[in-house]
């Protein structure tokens, strides 16, 4: 760090405070041992200060020069020191400070959902605002969080994981690290995030606290929260009316579910998470699998009505794509429609929607897969008392999802 960049002097760096202090009281140490000296004393100042009465002005000057000489001594150490621990506990550049601050000062938003879906919006959210709550399903029973789940009974650490990393301040080794899944042996299939917050889970004997720790060791912007620590698991009515139960079962069945719910019924909610929610400036829910991901978090009671009592503008964020054995042949509306099934008639203020071009081998892959872009009904949607968002969030590459920064941009002209 070097001060002689004019950038340290900037609103925002909390430096110039201390630096004006010490500089301060410097100038006061400096003209009140110049008046004990004789070098600065006349008589018109001190008929200034009012000591023109006085029988021995000199004796006057010299009080008040001593009490100028302990406040300057004063304020010149606080200053100086202040300035000194700044240096120290400060290794950022001054445009980094910058940046924070204005993060800091950024809307709140609860994001909630889980998946690859509420990754992506929260890698967009974090470059405008660290004023950022990840509100993450608990009900994941599959892959390396299932394992865990049933070997260890802690609650599944992958979303939890995947929302981490991209909430990360930078793309550090130690971010890559906890993506890096092992390919063969005893550990094939886990990640080495997952294992790292078990083993942190272990080591506190408190899941919400190993979440916490792993946060500063990412240097996250914001917070992620589980939605709930019961052990919850999720059911599925199909459209048959069969039922099925478990996470990783629901999304890998030929029929389309037509309800959900959690057991226990009624799962406590983490309190932080509820207060970020009543606290937001806007609440998102997804993007992210329907029934899996986002409606898994409304189903706590608490968490719903948190969602109904929220001053913030909630939005839903519908995906780009249908998910074949989820949503297949899903219009917008019927998304929305599913969200009111599970208790949220009437608290979603805006439904965002894409409306630009899927293109490319990406949608060729999808189509092949079942899976097509969903359709925008903005008619149906106008009917069901929401606001309809449109634009071009779309992201073609090896899976078809919303574009973070046009998300995030629009997600942001919405609150401006």
């Amino acid at each position: 760090m070097t001060f002689r960049h004019v950038d340290w002097l900037y609103p925002g760096i909390g430096l110039k405070r201390w630096l004006a202090l010490a500089t301060g009281g410097g100038l006061a140490l400096v003209y009140s041992l110049a008046v004990l000296a004789g070098v600065a004393w006349s008589d018109d100042l001190m008929r200034g200060l009012g000591w023109g009465a006085m029988t021995d002005r000199r004796l006057a000057a010299a009080v008040l020069a001593l009490d100028g000489v302990v406040v300057g001594t004063a304020a010149l150490a606080v200053g100086a020191r202040r300035v000194w621990l700044w240096r120290r506990t400060n290794p950022e550049t001054a445009s980094e400070i910058r940046a924070s601050t204005r993060l800091a000062r950024g809307p709140r938003i609860a994001a909630v959902g889980g998946g690859n879906g509420l990754a992506a919006l929260l890698s967009g959210l974090k470059a405008r605002t660290s004023n950022i709550t990840a509100v993450v399903t608990m009900a994941d029973d599959g892959g390396s969080s299932g394992r865990l789940r049933r070997d260890m009974g802690l609650p599944p650490p992958g979303d939890i994981r995947n929302c981490l990393v991209a909430l990360a301040d930078d793309e550090s080794l130690m971010s890559r690290l906890f993506q890096y899944r092992f390919a063969d042996g005893g550990l094939e299939g886990h990640s080495f995030g997952n294992l790292f917050v078990a083993a942190l889970a272990e080591v506190t004997g408190d899941f919400e606290r190993a979440v916490q720790e792993s946060t500063r060791v990412l240097k996250v912007r914001g917070r992620v929260l589980p939605s709930t620590l019961d052990d919850v698991v999720l059911h599925a009515q199909l459209e048959d009316g069969g039922l099925v139960s478990g996470e990783s079962t629901i999304t890998a069945c030929d029929r389309l579910p037509r309800r959900v719910w959690l057991t226990p019924e009624e799962p406590h909610a983490l309190p932080q998470a509820v207060d970020a929610v009543l606290r937001a400036d806007m609440v998102v829910l997804g993007p992210g699998s329907l029934y899996t991901s986002v409606v898994p978090n409304v189903l706590i009671p608490v968490v719903r009505d948190a969602l109904a009592r929220t001053r913030g503008w909630v939005v839903y964020v519908c995906n780009v794509m249908t998910e074949p054995g989820e949503t297949d042949g899903y219009t917008a509306g019927d998304h929305l429609e599913a969200l009111y099934r599970h208790g949220l008639a009437g608290m979603v203020d805006i439904v965002m929607v894409n409306d630009g071009p899927v293109t490319g081998d990406s949608a060729a892959a999808y189509e092949r897969a079942g899976a097509t872009p969903v359709a925008v009904d903005e008619e149906r949607l106008a009917t069901m008392g929401v606001r309809v968002v449109r634009g071009d969030f779309a992201q073609m590459g090896q899976a078809v999802r919303h574009d973070p920064v046009r998300l995030s941009d629009a997600l942001l002209r919405i609150l401006r």
